[in-house]
């Protein structure tokens, strides 16, 4: 369905819009730049060409190569720019009602084999096709942020997605030098999905006064080999993405409370406490400020890492006890999209589902929450002495 020749369209032209558009003419398309705001595409075209030109001092690539992307990119300000394109990619507002408007007004513009695309992180593609008349070519393509550096691609078709666009955008995606997964049209996907009790549990574990932050960040690099802690790491993305997301797979997974969002992360976005870019979230970043320090207390290390891993890993296993991905998908996302040290389930099989089966009913039997509800395939794979692997 797709070639060399195909053109490429991005409606959006912030960070992400623009990654995906270096990521594509990097990959020897045309492509077409859409921002309906004509100083954004003045800032993009600026950022575009700055980006290019370290990666040309640091020898990442030629001056040539360089010139070819540069060319390979035209931005405009008119949707009906976009008529000629192959595929459209939207990466704007996760914001549903805007998406569907955007997308109904596109359909009308490309032709009918064009391919229409979300890079939405959470949001239903099957709702956002709804507003299409032809809703069968409509595909979730989920990068991650950055475009340009992140390996990993979520492919997500709606109920009503051709299964050759399916594999058409795959192919295409994978040819552009990304790790692809096919994920189930469910709140969150695989990564936003599996990934929330990273957040959540940390903060219960802050909230109940069993660590300080600091504390939880530590353990979770030192002791379980994570690149970032849970604190850091959600001032890195910023609250008002990361407690957004947390409350739109919350939400939509009808106020499942193993997804309920934490009030102080709340209160971190009502008082504009952003993370770093705002110079204050969890942490302050000011440039006399103090990090504060870890309590490094090996014991007190170890049991947050259980409680967070093992919940990471309960909620591994009911993504594919619930078929929204397969075994290798899960875990490839989970290394190649957010960084794990190792793929969850993969690391169930090597900590043994006994251990986890019986730090999770401890959790259960004292809170008594169905937060801490074990997934059926980890009590199967229990009962019946299986592996994941």
């Amino acid at each position: 369905m797709f070639t060399k020749n195909s053109i490429v369209g991005v409606i959006g032209s912030g960070a992400m819009g623009s990654g995906i558009a270096q990521v594509a003419a990097t990959a020897s398309h045309k492509v077409i730049v859409y921002d309906n705001n004509k100083d954004s595409l003045i800032k993009a075209e600026g950022n575009l060409k700055t980006s290019l030109q370290k990666l040309v001092a640091k020898e990442k690539i030629t001056a040539e190569q360089q010139a070819t992307v540069i060319s390979n990119i035209s931005f405009v300000n008119t949707l009906n720019d976009l008529a000629k394109c192959d595929l459209v990619i939207e990466a704007i507002v996760e914001n549903l009602q805007i998406k569907k408007t955007v997308f109904s007004e596109l359909e009308k513009l490309v032709s009918e084999s064009c391919v229409l695309a979300s890079n939405t992180s959470s949001l239903s593609i099957t709702s956002i096709a709804a507003a299409c008349s032809k809703p069968n070519r409509v595909i979730g393509i989920h990068f991650f942020n950055p475009a340009t550096i992140m390996p990993l691609v979520e492919i997500i078709p709606g109920i009503a997605t051709e299964e050759n666009i399916t594999t058409s955008c795959q192919a295409l995606i994978s040819s552009w030098g990304k790790v692809t997964v096919i994920a189930k049209d469910t709140p969150g996907f695989i990564v936003n999905r599996v990934a929330r009790p990273f957040y959540s549990e940390a903060l219960r574990i802050y909230e109940e006064g069993i660590a300080d932050m600091a504390t939880i960040d530590w353990a979770m690099k030192e002791i379980a080999g994570f690149k970032m802690g849970p604190f850091e790491l959600m001032d890195m993305i910023g609250h008002d993405v990361n407690y957004v997301v947390t409350e739109t797979v919350w939400t939509q997974m009808y106020f499942d409370p193993k997804f309920k969002p934490a009030l102080t992360q709340k209160r971190l976005l009502e008082a504009g406490f952003l993370g770093k870019k705002s110079g204050k979230g969890f942490y302050n970043y000011a440039p006399d400020a103090k990090l504060p320090e870890p309590k490094k207390d090996v014991e007190i290390g170890k049991s947050i890492v259980k409680r967070i891993l093992f919940m990471l890993i309960n909620e591994a296993a009911d993504t594919l006890y619930l078929k929204v991905a397969t075994r290798e998908d899960i875990d490839l996302a989970m290394t190649k999209g957010v960084n794990y040290p190792k793929g969850l389930l993969k690391w169930a099989d090597e900590l043994g589902v006994n251990l986890i089966v019986q730090e999770l009913t401890a959790l259960k039997g004292f809170y008594e929450e169905d937060r801490y509800r074990i997934s059926p395939l980890l009590k199967q794979n229990f009962i019946m002495k299986k592996t994941f692997y």
